[in-house]
């Protein structure tokens, strides 16, 4: 167990973020989890996993533990489902490609999503109709003050929109360490009913995808209006798609006829957020070294050397204009530290 003094956290953050760790160490046992828990419990801790999901706005007072547990496998089996325990630190897309290998279905919909296992079931994650939740079955936990492992089902993760009892009540108690998913191996439940995904299946002339044909499409579509981390630094989605009364979209429709949404209920709708950046004229907009994406408003990005705060002031000003021009509050998707 090695323990790094003043470390750099660029490394390990998406948006590329300068920001340091009073101390760090990484974490690839459940041994050596444990056994840090126990003698640093008394002082800050910090959990770190793949970084996709955070905005550094300062330097970390803590020590940082990066959780990279690592390994995959089938728990259990049937004819036609598989349960497949994978650990913390596997990352989160190619643990989805080593499913597509295996032809197991129900994440295809979620490729390329950044991040690892251990904070999937922190944010819920989702994409193009599907959930997490969806084919969650259970995780292991342990808890920092007493080293016990928990099991959690899903009614107990009480999972939302982007949320689950990891971010709210239990927030800091738990590390993830595992998670089980429970996925199919044959007559596969597809999700195609996303136009963007029919126009990508149209345009490649696929008329009966495979669950490798959508997690291509999905690819080639997210590829298309996200950047990679590697060159621009980002976190993907920086908002969540604010949820409305349908009286609340029937006023913004009086103005903005061409308003897009997908019903949630008899009474309430979803609206994309992006549209509401970019209608707002943010789409593509640059402040000195960050900015939001051209492709895609959600998304905003550290063109080498922003600052954490700089980012924030951007997300706030957003806010702030979307506020006033539509009375609609969009929230951050993105955890700011």
């Amino acid at each position: 167990m090695t323990i790094i003094n003043n470390a750099s956290l660029k490394p390990f953050n998406t948006f590329g973020i300068n920001a340091n760790a009073q101390s760090y160490c990484d974490i690839r046992s459940m041994e050596t989890l444990k056994n840090i828990l126990r003698k640093q419990h008394s002082k800050p801790l910090f959990f770190l996993g793949g970084g996709s999901n955070m905005l550094l706005t300062k330097d970390i007072e803590a020590l940082v533990l990066h959780i990279n547990l690592k390994g995959i496998e089938v728990v259990s089996e049937t004819d036609d489902s598989v349960i497949i325990k994978a650990m913390a630190g596997e990352n989160w897309h190619n643990f989805v490609l080593w499913c597509l290998k295996h032809n197991y279905g129900g994440i295809e919909n979620l490729s390329l999503i950044p991040g690892n296992m251990g904070t999937a079931p922190i944010q819920n994650i989702g994409a193009y109709g599907v959930e997490l939740k969806d084919v969650f079955v259970s995780c292991e936990a342990i808890n920092v003050n007493h080293q016990n492992l928990k099991i959690f089902s899903k009614s107990d993760c009480n999972f939302g929109y982007r949320e689950s009892i990891f971010k709210q009540d239990l927030k800091g108690n738990y590390i993830i360490t595992s998670v089980n998913l429970k996925l199919t191996k044959n007559n596969h439940k597809l999700r195609v009913d996303y136009g963007a995904i029919k126009n990508e299946l149209h345009a490649l002339q696929i008329v009966n995808p495979t669950i490798q044909d959508i997690s291509n499409a999905v690819i080639a579509i997210r590829q298309s209006k996200l950047p990679d981390p590697k060159e621009i630094g980002n976190s993907g989605s920086f908002f969540k798609n604010p949820i409305v009364s349908t009286e609340v979209f029937k006023t913004l429709q009086t103005n903005f006829s061409d308003a897009p949404s997908y019903a949630i209920s008899a009474d309430e709708v979803k609206i994309p957020a992006g549209w509401l950046i970019e209608k707002a004229g943010f789409k593509g907009k640059r402040f000195k070294d960050y900015g939001v994406h051209d492709k895609q408003a959600l998304v905003l990005v550290n063109y080498g050397n922003a600052s954490g705060k700089d980012i924030l002031e951007l997300a706030q000003l957003i806010q702030k204009t979307v506020k006033r021009l539509f009375n609609i509050k969009i929230e951050t998707e993105v955890n700011i530290l």
